[in-house]
C-alpha cells in the first residue's frame, strides 16, 4: 500500500502541476476545425446578394462628353474613351473610371474564337465565380467594325466605395473580341437605370485591333 509521505509529496506535487499546465494549454489551443483556416488554404469569398437599383441613378454621361482615342501598345488594340476619366494600367489591360461609371479591357490568350456555348461555359462561369452577385441576362453575337464579337448583357454589384463602403447595382455590357489567338474582353458599366446607350455604342464600335 502506497504511503503519502512528505518526501513523496515533494516529488508528486511538481509532477501534478506540470500535468495540469499541459492540459490547460491543449484546451486553450485553437483548432482548425473551429473556423481557423489551415496554412495555405484558399479563402472562400463571401456570397453577395444583388443590391437594389438606385431610384434616381447618377451615371448618365453627358452628350457634351469629349472622347479621345486610346492606343494600347502591349495588347495591340485601340478604342475611344471619355476624356478625363481616371486610368489604371496593368500590362496590356486597362481600366477607366468616373465615380460608378467605367470601362475596362482585359487581354487573354486563347486557342479559339468564343461562341455562344463557350461563353456560357467559360467566361460567364468565371465572372460569376468572381462574386459581386453577377447575373447574366442575354448572350448575343454581332459584327462590329473591330470584328465579330460576343456580347453579354449582365448586372453586377459595384466594388464597395473605399470611404463609405456603399455599393450600387450596375448594368454591365461585355463585348468579347478575338484575333489570332488573343481575346479582348471589353466591359462597360453604369449604375443600373442610367442611360449611356449612345456612349457605349460609340466605344464598342471604335474598338480596333492594331
Amino acid at each position: 500500500m502506497f504511503k503519502c509521505t512528505s518526501r513523496n509529496s515533494r516529488i508528486l506535487l511538481p509532477m501534478l502541476l506540470l500535468a495540469l499546465m499541459e492540459l490547460s494549454a491543449c484546451t486553450a489551443a485553437p483548432s482548425q476545425t473551429q473556423g481557423v483556416p489551415a496554412t495555405g488554404a484558399t479563402a472562400i469569398p463571401t456570397r453577395e446578394n444583388p443590391v437594389a437599383p438606385e431610384t434616381n441613378p447618377v451615371g448618365d454621361i453627358p452628350d457634351s462628353q469629349v472622347f479621345v482615342n486610346y492606343v494600347a501598345s502591349p495588347g495591340n488594340y485601340s478604342l475611344d474613351v471619355p476624356e478625363g476619366w481616371a486610368r489604371t494600367n496593368n500590362g496590356s489591360d486597362v481600366r477607366f473610371v468616373d465615380k460608378f461609371d467605367g470601362l475596362s479591357i482585359s487581354i487573354t490568350e486563347t486557342a479559339s474564337a468564343p461562341t455562344a456555348d463557350s461563353v456560357q461555359k467559360n467566361e460567364t462561369a468565371t465572372l460569376k465565380a468572381a462574386g459581386h452577385a453577377f447575373e447574366v441576362g442575354k448572350v448575343t453575337e454581332m459584327d462590329l467594325p473591330g470584328g465579330h464579337a460576343m456580347k453579354i448583357a449582365s448586372t453586377v454589384n459595384s466594388e464597395p466605395d473605399p470611404v463609405t463602403g456603399k455599393q450600387v447595382r450596375l448594368e454591365e455590357d461585355i463585348y468579347i473580341f478575338f484575333q489570332n489567338g488573343t481575346e479582348a474582353m471589353l466591359k462597360l458599366w453604369p449604375p443600373q437605370g442610367a442611360d449611356n446607350v449612345d456612349q457605349w455604342k460609340r466605344i464598342s464600335e471604335r474598338f480596333q485591333w492594331k
